[in-house]
């Protein structure tokens, strides 16, 4: 989205993008939040749970370095791993530097960078924004932030089976064009559940949505760059 074929970063329809979005979290934040979540969990069925389950971010994350842990035995057998030092001895240093060589140009390592990448600043972004779950809004008609926080109740945005399967699917779309349409329509899909299922209001999925896939052109352009 933000990424040229040619490896080129796209930093002014990045910035307007951010832009759009931060108006969409305060208009969705401020009124638009409650009523369409209201009209999405109206669509709740146990067809959404699943996608929770399947594209979770721990699926994603283990998925990913199990892709990578299977790329580098089969580089493994074609190319002996070099996992002695100078003194010919066996050195976790040498056998890291030589996993890192195998797998950097692979395309589990990117889908995994991706994923990784963003779990990571899904994480910090949850505990500096501590947004309660629409849960507390359903039982008690109450909404609010309660920064930092790391309980999951507080965790609510962004909506991190959102951002990672965005990470995940974004990257899959850029290395294989052809699945594109596939990709980012279950990626949509998996947000719109998240809402369904009564797990995230509609403002944290759209962050979440966001941060994916910035993240996953980043992670592509610094991998590729010359």
């Amino acid at each position: 989205m933000f990424l040229t074929t040619d490896n080129k970063m796209l930093w002014g329809r990045l910035k307007i993008a951010a832009l759009v979005v931060a108006c969409l979290l305060v208009v969705g934040i401020s009124w638009g939040d409650a009523p369409l979540y209201l009209l999405l969990r109206k669509l709740d069925c146990n067809l959404w749970y699943w996608f929770g389950v399947v594209f979770d971010d721990k699926v994603w994350f283990f998925a990913g370095l199990v892709a990578v842990m299977v790329f580098y035995v089969k580089k493994s057998l074609v190319s002996k791993p070099k996992i002695r030092n100078d003194r010919n001895r066996i050195s976790l240093v040498a056998f890291l530097r030589d996993f890192y060589v195998k797998i950097k140009g692979s395309y589990a390592f990117f889908i995994f960078c991706s994923i990784l990448c963003t779990g990571l600043v899904v994480k910090v972004s949850k505990t500096f924004i501590g947004r309660a779950r629409p849960i507390f809004f359903e039982a008690l008609d109450m909404t609010g932030f309660f920064p930092p926080s790391t309980e999951w109740a507080f965790n609510s945005m962004p909506s991190g089976h959102t951002a990672v399967t965005f990470a995940g699917l974004v990257m899959i779309g850029m290395l294989a064009p052809k699945y594109k349409a596939l990709t980012w329509t279950l990626a949509i899909i998996v947000g719109v559940s998240r809402i369904a299922i009564g797990a995230h209001w509609p403002t944290d999925v759209i962050l979440g949505a966001f941060i994916g896939m910035v993240v996953a052109d980043i992670v592509k352009w610094q991998l590729m760059k010359k």
